[in-house]
């Protein structure tokens, strides 16, 4: 069986030669919840806009179930579904309108966006805003709204950057308790969050990025085994200090 994410020797250099992705390689497996976690600027969103089509790789292979991204790209968009930190939707449509619109950009008719529609606005508990505007939710509802948008066309493989920032405590649950049911329903994802509490809750398989490469990629049990768990090892895998975590709490 194909991973369901397979990553060889990842390069992104950007115009002014910044290097982003520095030959990158992991494998995620059919089913799995991935944390893939890193400082800012590590090189997450690159690697995650390179496997969406976004940004194009300067040199490596990303393959998606088996389809290689770059070559045949719109096969392999289709099994991906990603739901970004920033909210880029249009602010002025309802929720079903967003929903209605994806649905076609990935060629279903309007019978099928329509059924498939109404069944994420109802898992999702937004029965009550479907016709709201985007910009007339709270945060929370937005959150929702555009995990219901990756979904639109029932993708294989779920990429979701940083889907709880500047979620309260309560949505925050919420949100948890969809993606483990999305999961525990076969659905393979791919999660980035600052929160380690979150990834240490979801995640069997974690990868820490730094400088663009892969510097530890381990079960979670391998991380949760050691002394301090998840947070020492993200410290050391990361060369953070205590000293600058000290200076930081004194500040």
């Amino acid at each position: 069986m194909d991973p369901a994410l397979e990553v060889s020797h990842l390069r992104k250099i950007y115009r002014g030669g910044t290097v982003a992705v520095d030959d990158l390689s992991l494998d995620i497996a059919p089913g799995d919840f991935f944390g893939f976690l890193g400082p800012n600027g590590a090189g997450k969103s690159t690697t995650i806009h390179c496997i969406c089509g976004i940004a194009t790789p300067s040199s490596g292979t990303i393959k998606i179930f088996g389809v290689d991204a770059v070559k045949d790209y719109r096969a392999a968009r289709r099994l991906v579904g990603l739901s970004p930190q920033e909210f880029n939707v249009d602010e002025f449509a309802t929720v079903s309108q967003i929903l209605d619109f994806v649905g076609g950009y990935f060629g279903l008719n309007a019978h099928q966006r329509k059924v498939r529609a109404e069944l994420l606005i109802e898992k999702f508990d937004l029965s009550q805003h479907a016709k709201k505007r985007f910009r007339q939710l709270s945060g929370g509802l937005k959150r929702r709204a555009v995990l219901a948008r990756a979904l639109m066309h029932d993708p294989k493989l779920l990429i979701l950057d940083e889907p709880t920032a500047g979620v309260d405590v309560e949505l925050r649950l919420d949100l948890w308790r969809y993606l483990q049911e999305l999961n525990a329903e076969g659905k393979t994802i791919v999660l980035t969050s600052h929160y380690l509490e979150e990834i240490e809750r979801l995640c069997r398989t974690i990868a820490i990025v730094n400088h663009g490469r892969i510097v530890r990629n381990a079960p979670k049990r391998d991380f949760i085994g050691e002394a301090g768990g998840v947070e020492e090892a993200y410290l050391k895998a990361t060369g953070a200090k205590p000293d600058h975590l000290a200076a930081a709490a004194g500040a």
